[in-house]
């Protein structure tokens, strides 16, 4: 038997996980190699670990996150208005399963975007498609989507995502149909996905934001019937830095 050619068949069955362990295998002595059935049982645990990892690189580099952040990293002090606590509730990922909603806000610099890109790694190495949208991107998508015919089609692949994190709400005005269209993706969303979205304003300022009554109930109750709010306290942490 040609142990090369077991090597280079198991890559032609794009099995690279058992490929890439059966040859550090074939590397050992023969005295330090498993039996039989122990390498049957290391190569599969090989391959489903290499795909588990690829899977994860994939979701990673689709979900396009502004920050390379990490939950262990962010500063938990009750004087930021976020405690241990509050972190540990969201880091196991179960607030994404019920379908909950994080709304995150504080003024500039407060760490925001960093605290929503660390939940977005976080479910995507949990297994989660995740799509991020800073506010400006959203809204040139919106116009786009509205221009070409493909509005629903985007509509759906949004809903597609088990998170979405839509960035910095608040900055710039709504248009009527952006406000339609966040209805529609609230109301695709409502107990079935998580929206995370970061803003400067205060809650209570969102509905005079949004500033067309209808849309506004109806948006709200969808975004705040069951949501985990974070008001993030203190000064600019780029400034500390």
């Amino acid at each position: 038997m040609n142990k090369n050619t077991t090597v280079e068949q198991l890559s032609i069955l794009k099995l690279t996980g058992m490929a890439k362990r059966y040859q550090a295998t074939l590397n050992l002595p023969s005295h330090q190699q498993e039996d039989a059935h122990s390498l049957i049982a290391m190569l599969c645990q090989a391959e489903i670990e290499y795909r588990n990892h690829q899977r994860t690189e994939r979701l990673l580099k689709n979900s396009r996150l502004r920050y390379h952040a990490l939950l262990e990293e962010i500063i938990c002090k009750p004087e930021r208005g976020l405690t241990r606590e509050m972190l540990l509730r969201l880091s196991d990922g179960m607030f994404i399963t019920k379908g909950e909603n994080v709304l995150i806000t504080g003024v500039t610099g407060t760490g925001k975007s960093y605290l929503a890109c660390a939940l977005g790694r976080s479910a995507c190495l949990m297994g989660h498609k995740v799509m991020y949208l800073a506010m400006n991107k959203f809204l040139e998508a919106i116009a786009q989507a509205r221009i070409d015919g493909t509005y629903l089609k985007w509509i759906k692949h949004i809903a597609a995502h088990a998170v979405v994190i839509l960035d910095d709400f608040g900055l710039k005005p709504l248009s009527h149909d952006a406000k339609l269209a966040l209805l529609d993706i609230l109301e695709d969303r409502y107990g079935n996905g998580t929206t995370i979205i970061t803003s400067q304003l205060p809650l209570d300022k969102w509905y005079e934001f949004i500033n067309e009554p209808t849309i506004a109930d109806a948006a709200l109750d969808r975004l705040t019937a069951s949501a985990h709010k974070v008001d993030l306290l203190g000064g600019s942490l780029r400034r500390r830095k």
